[in-house]
Order: structure tokens, then sequence, then C-alpha cells
């Protein structure tokens, strides 16, 4: 009873076992982003996707796995000649993805290092075909020749290469120094050159200020000049509207106004002497009141003259007899002033002491008669006193 017993057990055992290999064998799970071969009697006949996969036990087997997400692949430092031959060492990396499992897996042996090799293989032939400024300068045009030679040649493996990327480009360190040399120059060079264009705009500033300046001086001379003649104008004018006041009054017989007309002449030719440049010392003539008695007697010499002998202003002679014209009347009064306003000083011949209007007159001598009298005196002593300042 008991070895049959354990005979059945036996075979349940086997059994069980043998159902447990089955399922082992014919259940596959593949992971997310894996996709596996399936090979039957060593031939290729499907892909098992991710999930869940059935296969055929001790008929199917899985071949190769392949990972199906972006991959990437680390392209180590290698020398490469340029075309002006400069020794430069580079290194990159490459980004793959499978996109056929099948072909990954059997169109290609070691699928890395075959993607590796072919990329510096590529790197070092454009690499190669340019000079060394050009390879500095140039990263992304070398990038995307080189992605496009490789995909293109790792296309029939199913693969499709993403990026590559030149990590480092290193000269050798004569021609880094160079290069640096080089570079320092250039900008100092630009520098130099900036200074230059600086100071150009500096001097072009300062030219345009002084033109500016010189433009705005010249108006302001223009516009004093203009003002200046306007005022000289506006003078004459008030003189000229002046005499003719004065002239009128002189013409409707008013002896103040020939008086005021007087003295301002008068004034007018000691201020021109006092001005003068040579002049140093001035003498006056006369005191001041002696002056105005000088000049109450011109006015009564000029009276006479008009009105034709002496004695007080008389009025215009009735029935058209012409009167003086103002500028003959000016003229008159100057040639008398003229006469007395020497600035010889006045002394008496006997004392050499000032004379005075109020000196005493001769009987019968007219004002006329006195002042060219003492006119003649005084130009007398005059250059005797001139002798004498020139001995001293």
């Amino acid at each position: 009873m008991i070895p049959f017993d354990l005979g059945v057990n036996l075979y349940l055992i086997a059994a069980a076992v043998l159902v447990f290999v089955v399922i082992v064998a014919a259940v596959k799970t593949v992971p997310q982003g894996m996709h596996y071969t399936v090979e039957r009697f060593g031939r290729y006949t499907r892909t098992l996707k991710p999930g869940l996969n059935i296969l055929t036990p001790f008929v199917e087997r899985v071949g190769d796995k392949l990972n199906m997400r972006e991959q990437l692949l680390d392209v180590p430092s290698q020398e490469v000649i340029t075309r002006d031959n400069a020794t430069v060492t580079a290194n990159g990396v490459t980004f793959f993805q499978v996109l056929d499992a099948a072909r990954a897996a059997y169109e290609v042996t070691d699928l890395d290092n075959a993607i590796l090799n072919l990329t510096m293989t590529n790197i070092r032939s454009v690499m190669g075909s340019m000079d060394l400024d050009e390879l500095l300068s140039n990263r992304d045009e070398i990038n995307q020749r080189v992605l496009r030679v490789v995909d293109a040649a790792v296309d029939p493996w199913g693969v499709k290469i993403t990026r590559i990327e030149i990590k480092d480009i290193n000269p050798p360190p004569e021609t880094t120094a160079a290069m640096t040399r080089q570079m320092k120059a250039e900008r100092e060079k630009r520098a130099m050159v900036l200074e230059a264009e600086g100071d150009r705009a500096a001097a072009v500033a300062r030219a345009e200020g002084e033109k500016q300046s010189l433009i705005l001086a010249a108006e302001g001379r223009r516009e004093a000049a203009y003002r200046d003649a306007e005022g000289r104008e506006r003078t004459a004018e008030a003189e000229a509207r002046a005499t003719e006041v004065v002239s009128t009054a002189i013409e409707e017989g008013s002896i103040q106004a020939i008086n005021y007309f007087v003295a301002e002449k008068y004034v007018g030719a000691l201020r021109d002497i006092a001005a003068a440049p040579n002049q140093r010392t001035l003498i006056l003539p006369i005191e001041t009141a002696a002056t105005l008695g000088s000049l109450a007697g011109i006015a009564e010499i000029a009276r006479d003259a008009f009105s034709g002998g002496p004695g007080p202003a008389s009025p215009a002679p009735e029935g058209g007899g012409p009167r003086p014209s103002p500028r003959e009347i000016e003229r008159a009064v100057e040639a008398v002033i003229a006469r007395t306003a020497s600035p010889v000083p006045t002394i008496t011949p006997d004392n050499d002491t000032p004379d005075s209007a109020t000196a005493e007159v001769p009987p019968g001598e007219s004002r006329i008669e006195r002042i060219r009298r003492l006119t003649t005196r005084n130009d007398a002593l005059g250059a005797r006193l001139s002798g004498e300042t020139e001995d001293r």
C-alpha cells in the first residue's frame, strides 16, 4: 500500500515541476523601454513589446534585449590634425536611439562600439578638413556635419543618431600661447581704434562748440552795433530836434534859448580840450562866473549881429525882410565861440592875474570890439606863457 502511494506522489511532483518549467519558458514579461527578439530554433521570428508575452516553450526563446530609449555614448579625447597642420585634441558625446530592435540586434555586432568608432572616425575626417581658426569658431558646423554622416551610416542598423556634440577642442600649449598673444594684440588694436574715434568725436564736439560760440559772439556784436547805430541815430535826431527848437526860439526872439545854445557849445568845446589824449594840463581861460558873463556877452553879441546893431533883439522886419535861418544862427554862434573859447589863460599884462569878463571897458568900445581886444591880448599872453614854460 505505501509503495503504490509513493509512486503516485512522484508522478504528481514531476508533473507539477514540468508545468512550472513550461510556464516559466512560455511566459515572458518585457519591461517598459525594452524590446526582446524571439528566435525559433535560432532564427528571428518576432519582437516582444513591453508587457506580458507568451512563447512556445522549448521551441522559441528570447534572442537579444534591446534598450529602446535614447542613450548617451561618451566619445573619448583623440588627436586631430587640421588642414593647416595644427594638432588639436577633441572629445564629445553622441546621443542615439534604437528604432528597430531586430536590425539593431542582427545587422551589427556590438552596436555601442560600432557607433563609437564611427563617430570618432568622422570627427577626425570633418575637423581635419578645416583650418585651426575655422575649427575654433565653427563648432556648430562641425557638429552638424558629423551628425549627418554618422546618422546616414547607422541607418541600416535601425538606429537614429539624435545629436553629436563636440565638448572640447584643445590646441597644443605653444599654439594656445600664440593665440593668446594674437588675441591680446587684437584687443589692443580695437582699444586704440576706439580711443582714436573717441578723440575725434571729442575734437569735433569742441570745434562745433567753438563755432557756435563764435557765431553767437558775432551775432552779439552785430546786435550791439545795430543798437549802437540806432542809439546814435536817435541822439542825432534828438540833437537835430533840439537845434530846431532852439533855432525856432531864437527866431522868435528868446535870448534865453541862444544863451543855452551858446553855453552848450562852449562847455562841449572845453570838454573836448580836456579829453584830448595828449592834454596833460588844462588851464581854464576864465572863472566860472566869468564864463557865465562871457556867455551873456556872447549872447548880446549874437543878438546885435542878428538884429543889425547893438541893443535888444528886434523882431523880424515887417513886409518880408528875410530872417536868418537856424543853420545860419548856429554857424554865427560857433564863429563867436571859436574866438572866445580859447584854452589860453586870460592873464593881465601887468600883474599876471586872471582877467575877468567884468574888466573895465574903455568908453565908446562896443562889445564886439571888446571881445576882439581881449582875444588878441590873450593870444599874446598865451604865447608868452608857452615860452616861459619851455624855458623852465
